[in-house]
């Protein structure tokens, strides 16, 4: 199951590529560093009544892959766009606004007694926002174990280091003051994903802090910030089809 999974790590990275050189429009460094994450989810963890949300709506062209393969048919645009029909169930882009979003989503199931998690994906940048730590507090409070929190530590944004920007500390143990149940995982190993994701957490939001790499699969791009919206030149691009076979 897991070279099955690995094997589709490598063909969406590819993918996400071919749909960067289509549209002349790609954030490549982060939509690699989310690969592995996103399917975990897909193929193995969300259930019918389950919802995601991807926060870091930059990042979008590696979920728009997915829920086509799924059969969804969502629009291809710089960010997602909510519709809902179509497994996107958040307008993101504006970063800090998929956690608060998702923290009311499963606020309201636990006052209406519905099933179902919400899972959210945020990048570690993302965490500089005030929104971020308004939303934590909230979903301690109300113990909204029905949420799951996954931050894409890649440990870069924009054009620079996360911590020369603003530093984060640890992210694990600012969670767990907030009330959380935390795991701290490599976020590129199928186990240890899927085993933090399987984990039942009662009682307490569940945060998981995924340590990733930056334009992850590609070898020049890994942990270089100026991926973070560069296209490759011809030479580049045969370079990385290369790897990615």
């Amino acid at each position: 199951m897991m070279e099955d999974l690995e094997s589709k790590a490598k063909e969406l990275r590819k993918k996400v590529l071919d749909l960067a050189i289509e549209t002349g429009e790609s954030h490549l460094g982060g939509s690699f560093s989310e690969i592995e994450l996103l399917i975990a989810l897909y193929n193995q963890i969300l259930k019918k009544e389950d919802k995601f949300i991807l926060s870091k709506g930059h990042a979008y062209h590696p979920l728009y892959l997915i829920l086509k393969e799924k059969g969804y048919n969502p629009k291809l645009s710089v960010h997602p766009d909510i519709d809902e029909k179509n497994g996107v169930y958040c307008t993101t882009g504006s970063l800090g606004h998929g956690f608060p979003i998702g923290t009311g989503m499963c606020l309201a199931r636990k006052i209406e007694n519905k099933p179902g998690k919400v899972y959210i994906l945020m990048g570690d940048g993302e965490c500089q926002e005030g929104t971020t730590w308004e939303s934590a507090l909230i979903a301690s409070k109300n113990k909204l174990d029905n949420l799951c929190l996954i931050i894409d530590r890649n440990k870069l944004q924009a054009l620079d280091e996360v911590d020369k920007i603003l530093p984060l500390g640890n992210l694990s143990n600012k969670f767990k003051e907030f009330g959380f149940n935390v795991s701290e995982i490599n976020g590129h190993s199928f186990d240890e994903i899927l085993g933090a994701l399987n984990y039942k957490s009662i009682s307490k939001p569940y945060a998981i802090v995924a340590n990733t790499i930056k334009g992850k699969g590609i070898s020049y791009m890994e942990n270089d910030p100026k991926w973070h919206t560069r296209l490759p030149n011809q030479e580049e691009l045969k370079i990385a089809y290369k790897e990615l076979k």
